[in-house]
């Protein structure tokens, strides 16, 4: 991953292969169609199956723990192995990684559509998860090394940065869309077409980078201590509406993730001091030195942030209009569709922006408009008329593919080029554990406010607060931007 410098007006849009300077050359679009297909698919499925839960819990008499399970099994996994893929590419070859996580999507996939009960969807969701680990960071690195010129390169990253934003917020109204038509399992079904496309595509028109030599070993104990402490976290997130936050299994959970997690950042800074001086020994999963540098950790944690605000509230609002205001799967997806036609005026403003100024001054307007947005869902209730939550809506579903496309920007000029699969992991953890933990806790809220109202209002609340921090941290990680380069 090569850095670039600002004047190379970074992630222009949809416009950009028809005003690109002469002396750069119109975008290649099969390799970034492959590329963006396979990870549509995997953002796609954080959220498509929302809208599809109330079905699934008919069908298959799941529990409302079993729900947020279903829903998180998936995040939490892609989280947790994420560091893992972005190892494996870097050493084994990107595209040979990105070609094996779609086949073990789209199997995991069979598995899901198939699935007899609660338990083996939960299996089959965690299973997509591990999937989807292997194939985003390959993804990321693979579409630089089929960009080698920097504003081509630049262009691309924005529409593949919009691709996730896009994805996200679609699940919703495609899943709604499919469960009406056919009924919960062909949210799974659809995604084998879009791999095999994105399958051939990659095979035919996406070049395999040389393999980058990495001396020394895997971390197989950080890797066992991140998925462990990542799991626990959010199992007893869950598993608190049930069982009491202050219950034996719940606090046993959260203590032993803490646990898991600190010994994982203990394990990390030993083998990233040992490597140093034994290159033959086993390197980290994690190098921790990527975040001395301020600008990246200050994206990774808006990366955290903004999944935890946007799509853990996402999960609470589709529950609001298909429990509370009775909507249907296909109604409620319509009903959150002016979120998702945001990011398509997002794309064009985020990308025009983020030339002009940057990609940090964007971020923390972005963040701001949704802080305000979500404190919207404060005026729901039971019968609040539709025009009134559109706000809402529309605030925090244009911040928040203003944000991605701006951050993964972000992340490309901050990096290093020789991490390029390990930096991509690590923003992409940051962001599946954000939308982990928020899930698992606007979930619990619900039960724990006593209703679904107090727990709308409560999770709108904190995701606004989220949100503002998270435009604090881009205003600083700007003025950093601004040292550096007057430095």
């Amino acid at each position: 991953m090569t850095s670039t410098d600002p004047s190379v007006s970074p992630a222009r849009g949809p416009g950009a292969c028809a005003d690109a300077p002469p002396d750069h050359p119109p975008l290649s679009l099969p390799p970034l169609i492959a590329l963006s297909l396979g990870y549509f698919l995997v953002m796609l499925d954080v959220t498509v199956v929302n809208v599809a839960v109330p079905a699934v819990q008919g069908s298959l008499g799941a529990g409302p723990s079993d729900l947020q399970w279903i829903v998180d099994g998936y995040s939490a996994f892609f989280a947790g192995l994420l560091l893992l893929g972005g190892g494996l590419g870097d050493r084994f070859g990107h595209r040979t990684l990105f070609l094996t996580g779609l086949g073990g999507f789209a199997a995991a996939s069979v598995g899901c559509a198939l699935a007899p009960s609660t338990g083996v969807l939960i299996a089959g969701r965690s299973a997509q998860g591990a999937g989807a680990a292997l194939l985003v960071p390959a993804s990321f690195a693979l579409l630089q090394a089929a960009y080698p010129d920097r504003a081509q390169r630049a262009r691309a990253v924005g529409h593949w940065g919009l691709v996730s934003a896009v994805a996200f917020g679609a699940g919703p109204a495609v899943g709604g869309l499919l469960v009406a038509e056919f009924d919960w399992r062909a949210v799974f079904w659809v995604n084998l077409p879009v791999a095999a496309v994105a399958a051939l595509l990659t095979l035919r028109h996406v070049p395999a980078p040389g393999r980058t030599t990495r001396p020394g070993r895997m971390d197989p104990a950080g890797l066992l201590l991140g998925v462990l402490g990542l799991l626990s976290v959010t199992g007893a997130l869950n598993e608190a509406g049930s069982s009491g936050w202050f219950s034996t299994e719940v606090s046993a959970l959260l203590a032993g993730g803490v646990l898991c997690l600190a010994a994982f950042v203990a394990v990390e800074l030993r083998l990233e001091r040992g490597a140093a001086v034994r290159p033959e020994g086993r390197r980290p999963l994690l190098p921790l030195s990527l975040f001395r540098e301020i600008r990246l950790t200050a994206t990774n944690l808006i990366g955290l942030l903004l999944s935890f605000g946007y799509y853990g509230l996402l999960f609470v609002a589709t529950l609001y209009f298909q429990q509370e205001r009775h909507l249907s799967a296909l109604s409620t997806g319509v009903a959150l569709l002016p979120s998702v036609c945001m990011g398509f005026l997002a794309a064009p403003l985020s990308s025009r922006l983020t030339a002009r100024s940057g990609p940090y001054l964007p971020m923390a307007g972005a963040l701001l408009l949704g802080s305000v947005g979500f404190l919207g869902w404060l005026a729901a209730g039971p019968d609040t008329p539709y025009p009134v939550l559109l706000f809402a809506l529309m605030a925090t579903g244009l911040a928040t593919p203003v944000t991605v496309v701006a951050a993964t920007v972000a992340v490309m000029e901050a990096s290093p080029a020789e991490k390029a699969g390990t930096a991509s992991a690590v923003f992409n953890v940051s962001r599946q554990v954000g939308s982990a933990m928020g899930v698992a806790l606007f979930g619990t809220l619900i039960g724990a406010t006593g209703g679904m109202i107090g727990g709308l209002h409560m999770s709108a609340v904190i995701a606004a607060v989220a949100f503002l921090l998270a435009s604090v941290l881009a205003t600083v990680a700007k003025r950093r931007a601004d040292a550096a380069l007057a430095g």
